[in-house]
């Protein structure tokens, strides 16, 4: 792989380095008049220069989504816990007549768009007869940031095409910021030099309390340290 492709380095005990140019935004939960996840929106982009930038994995920076070094004064940990099986190994199948969709319930960073519509009986539901449910639990699945959800239809894993970019969310129904939603494949390398499976979405923790890092499990829910959204 080319040395400036984009790439997230988990740091031992440490922030996330990001190199390879790759853009910072945030990405907003929006919601329809009931408070149910219905689209992304942006928020502010940050001006990273296309220079390297540290992300905060602590979750105690002052200058969050960026890492201040509080991580080192508090003497936080951040081992890296979470399975290295291949998503697709390691999914539970709901199978439907046109279509599957696979889960890896452990990955679930509770964006909540699955839950609009719910989105394992639309694809059990779904057939020749009904194929808007095919579709609907295929954009709920392609909605989810973490990856724990996707659809599988005639063997291959059906997925938007998202740009390469890393999106601190922004959680408006809990007031809260969420984690890193890390879009297009951006290669993570972990702090012992391997790599990760290569995945168009997943979450990574940013609020330093998940017990599936580096990825988010939806701990930052309950994080005085995570609540108000960032500037």
């Amino acid at each position: 792989m080319d040395k400036n492709s984009p790439k997230i380095k988990i740091t031992e005990d440490g922030p996330y380095i990001v190199t390879g140019d790759v853009p910072l935004k945030q990405a907003v939960i929006e919601q329809d008049e009931q408070g149910n996840s219905v689209a992304w929106g942006e928020g502010r982009a940050y001006d990273t220069e296309g220079k390297p930038y540290a992300l905060c994995r602590c979750g105690r920076s002052k200058n969050k989504p960026f890492c201040d070094g509080t991580h080192a004064s508090i003497g936080w940990k951040g081992k890296e816990t979470a399975s290295r099986a291949p998503y697709a190994e390691a999914a539970r199948v709901f199978e439907g007549e046109t279509a599957d969709m696979l889960d890896r319930q452990e990955l679930c960073a509770v964006a909540r768009f699955c839950d609009v519509i719910n989105a394992w009986q639309m694809i059990m539901q779904s057939s020749e007869a009904h194929p808007e449910r095919e579709e609907i639990a295929t954009r709920e699945a392609c909605d989810c940031p973490s990856g724990r959800l996707t659809v599988r239809k005639n063997g291959a894993e059906v997925e938007k095409e998202l740009p390469q970019e890393i999106c601190p969310v922004e959680d408006l129904y809990y007031d809260v910021k969420g984690p890193l939603f890390v879009k297009g494949g951006v290669m993570l390398e972990s702090a012992d030099g391997s790599t990760y499976e290569v995945r168009n979405r997943r979450t990574l923790c940013r609020c330093g309390e998940s017990r599936n890092l580096p990825f988010c499990d939806a701990t930052h829910l309950k994080c005085e340290h995570m609540k108000g959204l960032d500037e």
